[in-house]
């Protein structure tokens, strides 16, 4: 089997695991919050909302830092780095004895975060460009997966085990993740780089073909997430508001927070052939519209099952936007800054992770619930403009050369 093929299923293992370590705490952060001794409504709102955004906003500040330090040293080693500092930040947040301890420990966590990024950078270096589309959309199920099966791992162990075993057993997960990574993955030598001939960040993108349409990518990896967590916050509420009545609130609202995952792990790998063979910036536009139509359309639901549907037909979109911008990223910028553009492009992400929240909280308590679908889509909309225009005068700009 070629090297590539070996490194992509191995990879795959390691994000699988990795998204199971981190989604099996989050959906339980407030309740761990409130364990270490916060117990007002108004500070338990502030410090949970604290420790999950402290993670994410370090996360984006260093992921261009861990970038260029891939580009000169090697993915593998960042990919060892991640995972083992990952489990030990969250080994540690297990014997946290007051909020501060685990605010502290979160931002460490960030601080130590890349895993999934630098196992994308790794396999768009070595895969074949014409099958680039499939194998980054194969390899985004892995953290689909694991995203889908973490919160019902980490509500099982919550409620059988203790809130405290959910860090352990996620810190032995992450490990899971080093080993799988240390004896399974080979990187090639890589040409090492004098002082002089690393580039700075604006040497960077002055050395790119398109820089317009790099930055436009980003700008549009950051509205993925920002759809992806402005329903969040208010998603268990507007199911409340649906169905006052109902005694399975908290299942219902999992449930239809794991919907898109499903669609979207039949769509992702689908989608990224089909854009290998009919290009992937087509891909991008429908699904992005699609999205924006479907977002329209949940401002309008009357009942949970509705909602339901919906989220199921958003995710079949899902599953192909994010790995599409990367194969954009890949086939337009050259190897020897792969690992930097992946690493500005996972900081616009995480800003997607930290704006997507506040600006769904902010649009429901001035306008309501329904109006968070409606904002929601009229970014997608501005997006999609912006990104179109983007790609026809790259198209233009390609034709002249």
């Amino acid at each position: 089997m070629e090297k590539w093929k070996i490194n992509l299923i191995s990879v795959w293992f390691g994000c699988f695991f990795t998204g199971l370590a981190i989604s099996q705490i989050l959906p339980f952060l407030p309740l761990y919050v409130a364990q270490l001794g916060v117990t007002s409504h108004e500070a338990l709102s502030l410090w949970s909302g604290l420790t999950f955004s402290i993670t994410f906003l370090v996360s984006a500040i260093v992921s261009p830092m861990w970038g260029s330090l891939a580009d000169r040293k090697g993915r593998k080693l960042m990919l060892l780095r991640a995972s083992a500092g990952m489990a030990v930040a969250i080994l540690l947040q297990a014997f946290a004895s007051n909020v501060w301890q685990l605010f502290l420990l979160r931002g460490l966590m960030g601080l130590t975060s890349g895993y999934i990024p630098n196992a994308m950078a790794l396999v768009a270096s070595q895969v074949p460009r014409d099958r680039s589309g499939w194998a980054l959309s194969t390899l985004s199920t892995a953290q689909i997966s694991g995203v889908i099966a973490g919160p019902l791992l980490g509500g099982f162990m919550a409620d059988h085990l203790g809130l405290r075993t959910v860090f352990l057993v996620t810190a032995g997960l992450l490990m899971v993740s080093f080993t799988v990574t240390l004896l399974l993955i080979h990187e090639g030598a890589r040409p090492a780089q004098t002082k002089s001939e690393r580039l700075s960040g604006k040497a960077v993108f002055a050395s790119l073909p398109y820089p317009k349409l790099i930055i436009s990518l980003f700008v549009t990896t950051m509205v993925i997430q920002l759809c992806n967590g402005s329903v969040g916050p208010i998603l268990a509420l507007f199911i409340k508001n649906m169905a006052p009545d109902s005694n399975n609130i908290a299942f219902m609202s999992g449930l239809i927070a794991a919907v898109p995952g499903i669609s979207a792990l039949i769509s992702a790998p689908r989608l990224g052939r089909l854009g290998d063979r009919i290009g992937t910036s087509r891909i991008l536009v429908a699904t992005l519209a699609a999205a924006a139509v479907l977002f329209f359309a949940m401002s309008f639901v009357t009942s949970p099952v509705q909602l339901a549907v919906l989220r199921f037909l958003l995710g079949f979109a899902d599953g192909a936007m994010l790995p599409a911008v990367q194969t954009l990223l890949v086939r337009n910028v050259s190897e020897q800054v792969t690992g930097r553009i992946f690493g500005y492009n996972q900081s616009f992400m995480y800003l997607g992770n930290v704006v997507g929240p506040l600006m769904g909280a902010g649009v429901s308590a001035m306008a309501g619930y329904r109006w968070v679908f409606i904002a929601t889509a009229l970014v997608v909309l501005v997006n999609l403009w912006h990104l179109g225009r983007t790609l026809k005068q790259q198209k233009a700009a390609s034709k002249t050369i």
